[in-house]
């Protein structure tokens, strides 16, 4: 998947700045994209070029101008498009945790429980923000009521995907902690 495909996504709830773009993105699709603001700045000018999306300037006193971005039906249509292509392979996990976690046993055993400490608190900090999301989502509906008045689905679908995601984050954690703690225990009594 491309950025712009992300980028047209985020694009489909309205327009907005490319400030808003990386704020949403640290929102909303953080779960399943990631980008620097730097990379969807390139992204927004190539996409421009190419006619996906138009952008207007807008005045600001005492603030640099800034340019919001919308769609185009050229944008549209290539959302459409994307939508129809085959998914290529899934994601491929990389993460620095599990390496160290791979290398435990001839590692810093503190360290590394440390390091799973602290993704957990990231999954839970990360699970609030989704869940004061899904409440403005909801907007004090149920989800059923949601699904079935909801102008657009798919960005709360994916928000339960991430929601889900760190969940399972901090499932593994805990286990992994009471393994080690397992562990911990089983070497002192040895030695």
């Amino acid at each position: 998947m491309a950025l712009r495909n992300a980028v047209m996504a985020a694009l489909l709830e309205g327009e907005a700045s490319g400030y808003d773009l990386a704020k949403a993105f640290d929102a909303t699709v953080a779960n399943f994209w990631m980008s620097t603001p730097q990379q969807l700045y390139r992204e927004l000018d190539r996409m421009e070029a190419e006619g996906l999306v138009t952008a207007r300037v807008v005045e600001q006193e005492r603030r640099p101008n800034k340019r919001l971005f919308s769609l185009t039906e050229a944008g549209r249509k290539a959302v459409h498009a994307y939508t129809t292509e085959p998914l290529g392979k899934p994601a491929v996990i990389r993460d620095e945790l599990l390496v160290k976690v791979q290398c435990l046993d001839a590692g810093d055993m503190e360290a590394v429980r440390t390091a799973i400490a602290e993704r957990m608190e990231w999954a839970t900090a990360k699970l609030a923000r989704y869940e004061r999301l899904r409440q403005r989502l909801l907007d004090g509906r149920s989800e059923e009521a949601y699904f079935a008045e909801a102008e657009r689905i798919g960005p709360y679908l994916t928000l339960l995907r991430g929601m889900s995601f760190e969940r399972e984050n901090l499932q593994w954690g805990d286990m992994a902690l009471r393994r080690l703690e397992q562990r911990t225990a089983a070497l002192r009594a040895d030695g």
